[in-house]
């Protein structure tokens, strides 16, 4: 399951710094923050990206009923920290049938968010139609927390993005009819801050999304 670190913007291959630059590269994007090797989920995993993070490691806590934790994957090297996580949770849907949810956060141009949306990036651009009223709205780290549907998405997903604790937020559900769970306010827990409770996370298989947006 381990390999190399990847482009979190297309999944390409990255260069490691050297003598002509100082910082990961990808061919087509440049300079990056390298996405790490996505591992089978486990405590200990969690334990390793979420002491790395410098942005929101976020879970929906308490997890919905019938919920697991399926993976983590995060962008960011050991000098620079982890500068996005995304969090993986599959469970079933509220229309019935397997449901998968993907939360990121992630500093400004990332783009790892955007890849997994589906979308160019590297943030949501105009398909995030703040001049219109939020759709949904989330409890993230005790705030509420507007998320606006984000538009120009592949057909199998719903995406919702905002703003918290000053990055972005990003909700990815697949398929899209299973978005529902997110009109109920969920509570999301930043894993930085849960302690020992993060021992107490179940978790299920790997998700297959965190490896193929």
């Amino acid at each position: 399951m381990r390999g190399e670190p990847s482009c979190p913007k297309c999944g390409g291959r990255v260069r490691a710094p050297g003598l002509f630059a100082d910082s990961w590269q990808c061919g087509v994007h440049g300079t990056v923050h390298p996405q790490q090797p996505v591992v089978p989920p486990s405590v200990e995993a969690l334990v390793v990206v979420t002491n790395r993070a410098r942005v929101p490691v976020w879970m929906p806590w308490p997890l919905p009923v019938g919920w697991l934790f399926t993976g983590v994957a995060c962008a960011g090297d050991d000098r620079s920290g982890g500068r996005a996580t995304a969090v993986a949770c599959s469970g079933p849907g509220p229309l019935g049938g397997p449901g998968e949810l993907l939360l990121i956060a992630e500093e400004l141009g990332v783009g790892l968010g955007a890849r997994f949306a589906g979308i160019p990036g590297p943030d949501p651009g105009p398909g995030m139609r703040v001049d219109k009223p939020p759709h949904v709205k989330v409890l993230a780290a005790g705030r509420p927390t507007p998320l606006w549907h984000v538009e120009g998405t592949p057909d199998d997903r719903a995406v919702f993005a905002g703003e918290a604790c000053g990055l972005w937020l990003w909700a990815v559900v697949w398929p899209e009819q299973t978005g529902l769970l997110m009109y109920d306010e969920m509570v999301l827990t930043d894993l930085r801050d849960a302690g020992a409770e993060v021992d107490l996370v179940p978790c299920g298989a790997l998700s297959p999304r965190l490896l193929s947006p």
